[in-house]
């Protein structure tokens, strides 16, 4: 029996798109997906973490650090620790971010495409550090010019 042939003897469909023909060659059907889609793509990088010998929780560290680092920093943030918890939670996503780029494989960190997550992981944890930052009362980082911009656009 040919890998083309599933154990039913029906032809299989090899991708979204393409549909076999009478001698089981893929060919383009249709530019619709179809009704129901029976697997998907592994994102770039999303194998396993570690060796599949290992457990679960271990084949996954990447994912699992990232999670412990924003427990933790949530905690802290309940604790009245708001700019030392939100600074945790946003150098999380920044570590997320750094593991995506340099990690060949992240596990369940891997969500949509490398330069996707890295983007997303970079942009939303810098965005955290910044307004942590910032923060009122005494920030630790102050911009003057959004001062400024501040008090030109809510003027009375």
């Amino acid at each position: 029996m040919s890998a083309e042939h599933a154990h039913d003897d029906e032809p299989t469909v090899r991708d979204a798109i393409s549909a076999p023909d009478a001698q089981g060659r893929p060919r383009r059907a249709t530019r619709r997906f179809p009704l129901f889609t029976r697997d998907t793509a592994r994102p770039e990088g999303g194998g396993r973490a570690a060796s599949g010998d290992l457990p679960a929780p271990a084949r996954q560290w990447p994912m699992l650090v990232v999670l412990a680092s924003v427990a933790i920093g949530l905690l802290l943030t309940s604790l009245d620790q708001f700019r030392v918890g939100a600074l945790l939670i946003g150098a999380a996503l920044l570590a997320g971010a750094v593991m995506r780029w340099i990690l060949p494989s992240v596990g369940m960190l891997a969500v949509r495409s490398r330069f996707t997550d890295i983007a997303t992981y970079g942009v939303l944890g810098l965005a955290i550090v910044l307004l942590a930052l910032m923060a009122q009362p005494k920030p630790w980082l102050v911009i003057p010019y959004l001062k400024d911009t501040l008090h030109f656009t809510m003027r009375s």
